[in-house]
């Protein structure tokens, strides 16, 4: 059915998954298989990373401007053709922003994101940090959910919802751009934000 795979239902047990015996897995008849691009077929090139696309397609501009801003976002490490169903909540939220990025027209916009930063790498959070900043510099607000000191502290406002989880919060319990902030006695978060915002401390 142009899944690439069968699902083999097991009794008692979790349905096992195995390559198709038609198309190998590849999702694709020979017919379509017979047509390259510079050498690959569409079932080697959506088996190429963000990353390897990219340079693969370095002369199509409109496509590598496409792939270049995925990939920083932080995403270059994913198979073009990797189901949306096997992104993780961060990876598909990445995905969204890199698709607004890409947009025409800017501006007067608020993205809410929780976490983004799940999994990254201390780099890829830097690139990711400098692509919400050219959203913010077009005159987009952002609200992130976030415990990467790194990211708060990069902040323009800083709210901290406690004191505890579930009902034993809710409240503001502090709120002040990041260097007041820290400031806070009542924040747990500001002892930990401080060397974030003072190296020295």
């Amino acid at each position: 059915e142009g899944e690439g795979f069968v699902m083999v239902e097991l009794l008692f047990l979790p349905s096992v998954y195995t390559p198709c015996p038609t198309c190998g897995g590849t999702r694709y008849n020979p017919q379509t298989l017979d047509v390259k691009y510079a050498g690959k077929n569409i079932a080697e090139v959506l088996n190429m990373t963000v990353d390897a696309a990219w340079s693969f397609f370095a002369k199509e501009t409109a496509l590598a401007n496409g792939l270049d801003i995925v990939r920083q976002v932080g995403l270059g490490y994913l198979k073009l053709g990797q189901p949306a169903t096997e992104l993780s909540g961060g990876e598909a939220q990445r995905i969204k922003l890199a698709t607004e990025l890409q947009r025409t027209q800017h501006g007067n916009t608020l993205y809410i994101l929780d976490e983004p930063t799940t999994g990254l790498h201390p780099s890829d959070v830097d690139k990711l940090m400098i692509q919400l900043g050219k959203l913010v510099d077009q005159g987009n607000t952002i609200i992130v959910v976030e415990h990467d000191m790194s990211v708060i502290a990069a902040s323009d406002w800083v709210i901290e919802i406690g004191p505890g989880a579930g009902n034993k919060g809710g409240k503001i319990v502090a709120a002040a751009v990041p260097p007041d902030f820290v400031k806070s006695k009542e924040s747990t978060t500001a002892p930990y934000l401080r060397s974030f915002i003072d190296p020295k401390v």
